[in-house]
């Protein structure tokens, strides 16, 4: 069972979100907030494995609320759940310690898949997302000192890494190469292992930072 915060501002978009998630089996909503210090108290008291952040809130915002979450090491994985996509909001957030970066139009399937996905250790992010990420860390890395020795991947890990970085879930990634989802779980956990990152989105710029990418 994955265990998940609410947190949101808006009471009718927590009660939605409530109803969505308790249709499956696998997810428990244990606690609301209504603000980001109401988020921080919630999590040390009812230890959920997943937090739906949003970013603007009052009190404190979900950034700081993150921001505390991280330097709590509750163990619980915060995904930011938004409207704002603007560039600032976007790295803010990653900073602070989220896993994952949702708009709040994402399809209750996509947001689900998050949720499992973030609950196993994962990051994820909407694939407008991820191209924001890259992006910056193209715009960064052109000053950067030449990079160290890209490891050595194979012609399908390359593959996984391309549709990874675009932000592609396991599932996707599967469905597009035409391979078991068990089978592209293993090849992530290569990839990460070789990049020596613990999770997608660092995998995607250490990637573009060795030029495999």
């Amino acid at each position: 069972m994955i265990r998940i915060l609410i947190a949101d501002d808006q009471a009718l978009f927590r009660e939605g979100l409530r109803t969505l998630l308790g249709a499956h089996a696998d997810l428990e909503v244990v606690a609301e907030a209504a603000n980001g210090e109401e988020a921080v108290l919630m999590a040390g008291s009812y230890r959920p494995d997943v937090v739906l952040m949003d970013l603007r809130m009052p009190v404190l915002d979900g950034v700081a609320a993150t921001r505390r979450l991280t330097a709590a090491r509750l163990g619980c994985h915060v995904i930011a759940l938004t409207t704002f996509d603007d560039d600032e909001t976007v790295f803010d957030a990653l900073r602070a310690g989220a896993v994952g970066y949702l708009l709040k139009d994402v399809g209750s399937e996509r947001l689900v898949e998050a949720i499992r996905a973030t609950a196993r250790g994962e990051s994820f992010l909407q694939p407008a997302i991820a191209s924001k990420v890259l992006a910056e860390f193209n715009r960064l890395s052109r000053a950067a000192p030449p990079p160290a020795e890209a490891p050595e991947l194979s012609d399908r890990e390359r593959e996984v890494l391309r549709h990874l970085a675009r932000g592609a879930s396991n599932k996707e990634i599967a469905a597009q190469l035409d391979i078991a989802e068990g089978t592209v779980k293993n090849h992530v956990t290569s990839i990460l292992g070789k990049l020596g990152v613990d999770d997608r989105t660092r995998a995607a710029l250490r990637a573009r930072e060795l030029g495999l990418l």
